[in-house]
């Protein structure tokens, strides 16, 4: 089965995290929580989740894992501002790995330069971010383009998770 980083920080929106990963160990795939540093906690912004994370993200290779998800929240806008998160993000996007952002994930995608002629969808206040990265905003409640599976909101999460469940699928047939 699948390694599944998930790169995450304070405030990340609760459901975008628990929903995909609960889908993902469901399915028998490992997750690993990457931040900013090892053993430090993280707490989500509405309903207090904990996660606890495993590893650094500027000790963590990309080649570990066989895909990346980025809840959104306030998390992505914080991790943004350092380089170790957004020097993995764009290393992952280019190796052409499943990326799964979601709400504000994308503004770790803006910020590591990937998305340009791309199509992805976020968040409605980051909608001209998305634009001015030179990337194709659809509004829509699930994008896949190549590696890159995006969604908006929460209520999302049921396309986004089938999105991205399919896109391990299609990953793991591949490498067999």
């Amino acid at each position: 089965m699948a390694v599944i980083a998930v790169l995450i920080g304070e405030r990340f929106e609760d459901s975008e995290y628990t929903e995909p990963v609960k889908a993902f160990r469901a399915a028998g795939h490992e997750v690993v929580h990457l931040g900013l540093k090892a053993g430090s906690t993280v707490t989500g912004k509405r309903e207090g989740t904990k996660v606890r994370i495993e590893r650094g993200v500027a000790d963590a290779v990309p080649d570990d894992y066989d895909a990346l998800l980025i809840p959104g929240g306030y998390s992505p806008d914080h991790l943004r501002a350092y380089d170790a998160p957004v020097r993995f993000v764009r290393i992952f996007v280019e190796s052409k790995k499943p990326v799964f952002a979601i709400c504000h994930g994308p503004q770790l995608l803006i910020t590591a330069q990937v998305i340009e002629g791309r199509r992805v969808t976020g968040w409605r206040s980051i909608v001209q971010d998305i634009k001015n990265a030179r990337a194709d905003y659809v509004d829509a409640e699930v994008v896949v383009d190549g590696n890159l599976v995006t969604s908006r909101r929460p209520s999302d999460l049921p396309a986004f998770i089938d999105a991205s469940l399919k896109k391990i699928g299609v990953m793991i047939k591949q490498s067999a």
